[in-house]
């Protein structure tokens, strides 16, 4: 899992499938896999991953790179690293 705290909060590494029948997040080893039900169209798949984010975090979520790529990646503000990973385990 690919997550790094800096001052501002927690800078977390993804992958993206798009279109898939339901919102999900699969963590592994090594990457944090991130099923999104929208189509990679105007920002939809952004929106939706922000969205849900920020309701399983209850903190800001903002995208840091890859808006139009499949690796992106996204800090989480205000959140320590070990919150952010407690938090990434309950919701699997």
């Amino acid at each position: 899992m690919k997550l790094t705290e800096t001052q501002e909060g927690t800078i977390i590494e993804i992958f993206v499938k798009t279109n898939q029948p339901e919102f999900r997040i699969t963590i592994s080893s090594e990457e944090i896999l991130v099923s999104s039900t929208k189509e990679p169209v105007k920002g939809r798949v952004n929106k939706e991953i922000l969205k849900e984010l920020a309701e399983i975090f209850h903190a800001k979520v903002e995208l840091i790179s890859g808006s139009t790529s499949r690796q992106k990646k996204l800090i989480i503000k205000g959140l320590r690293k070990s919150e952010v990973e407690r938090l990434l385990h309950n919701c699997i």
